[in-house]
């Protein structure tokens, strides 16, 4: 199973969710999916979708999936990880106004230079060719290890620190 989350801000997500029903009818994905879309006004056609679950709810679909698609949170990438799954991490973007600014760039990429994501490009171009790769387990993704409590905001700001 998949599962999608985007989160509870107020900013819509809709061309992620016209992407993944494209992927369906290319049949890139054919596994179950299910998306919590937020505020978003597109209603997937070809899975199960709820705009808002309980944080009870979350935990029960990081459980239950094998696949992670989330938005670039680290919370919710991190609680993914945590919990052993396989990542692809999607980029809200401001000009699209899916977010007040674009730091979830530097979230994502902090993520994929240390293997333990995918990142879609920018545009979700590559988002089909995302989950080709963990379907034929050519993701290299490496298992995330918690050890320190800080260390993804240590990850985040080594990036940010290189990068800028």
């Amino acid at each position: 199973m998949i599962f999608v989350t985007v989160g509870s801000r107020n900013y819509p997500f809709d061309r992620l969710f016209k992407k993944l029903d494209r992927l369906y009818e290319e049949k890139a994905i054919t596994d179950s999916m299910f998306a919590q879309i937020g505020t978003s006004t597109y209603k997937p056609k070809h899975y199960e979708y709820k705009d808002f679950i309980s944080p009870e709810e979350f935990l029960e679909k990081i459980r239950e999936a094998d696949i992670i698609v989330s938005h670039g949170a680290s919370g919710s990438i991190m609680k993914a990880l945590s919990a052993g799954k396989k990542v692809i991490a999607v980029t809200r973007l401001e000009k699209y106004g899916e977010h007040i600014n674009d730091h979830q760039i530097q979230n994502n990429e902090a993520f994929s230079s240390n293997h333990y994501v995918l990142m879609a490009d920018l545009e979700l171009e590559n988002l089909g060719e995302c989950f080709g790769k963990i379907y034929n387990g050519t993701a290299g993704i490496v298992p995330w290890e918690n050890k320190d409590p800080m260390a993804i905001v240590n990850l985040i700001d080594k990036f940010i620190q290189r990068n800028w």
